[in-house]
């Protein structure tokens, strides 16, 4: 397992992604603590982008989200289903992108200098078990590019990891 992310932030964000996912994907390790896995994807993706700032999981319990490993400020440590652009994402089980999060009914926010925000589920058999949730300083940083990626990364942890055995 590769312990180090080489990235050319010169690349567009396409190639980025491109050369991020097979890295990504050897980080992710079955022989390890899911925890370990999911924490240094934040610290790969939080790496690669300058548009990030802040990237992060939240782990379902109890139909509820909650703050699982990050990269950026503090952050909010429970959201329930429904509720912000975390809980929305969760409940309808698909990936949400706003440009704008000042418009977005509902927000919360745990860093007012948040701008945007994509958030992708993670979903194994129909089961939502979690969020990926990136948000950034700068408005409509996140589009249908980002989404398919994101959805990518987060269809390798469904995947490739027993999600299923996170405990909170």
């Amino acid at each position: 397992m590769s312990e180090e992310i080489n990235v050319n932030k010169n690349l567009s964000d396409e190639e980025i992604y491109q050369s991020l996912i097979p890295q990504i994907e050897n980080l992710i390790s079955v022989d390890e603590p899911i925890i370990s896995s999911l924490s240094n994807i934040t610290a790969a993706l939080k790496e690669s982008f300058d548009k990030i700032s802040w990237v992060g999981f939240y782990l379902t319990k109890d139909s509820k989200l909650f703050l699982g490993p990050f990269q950026g400020k503090v952050a909010c440590t429970s959201i329930e289903f429904g509720k912000g652009v975390c809980g929305t994402s969760a409940l309808k089980k698909e990936t949400i992108i706003v440009e704008n999060v000042h418009e977005f009914p509902g927000h919360i926010a745990c860093d007012s200098g948040s701008n945007s925000e994509i958030v992708v589920p993670i979903i194994k058999n129909k089961f939502v078990y979690g969020v990926l949730d990136l948000d950034s300083y700068q408005f409509s940083s996140f589009n249908q590019l980002d989404k398919k990626y994101l959805e990518i990364i987060c269809n390798l942890i469904s995947t490739k990891l027993p999600i299923e055995k996170i405990i909170l």
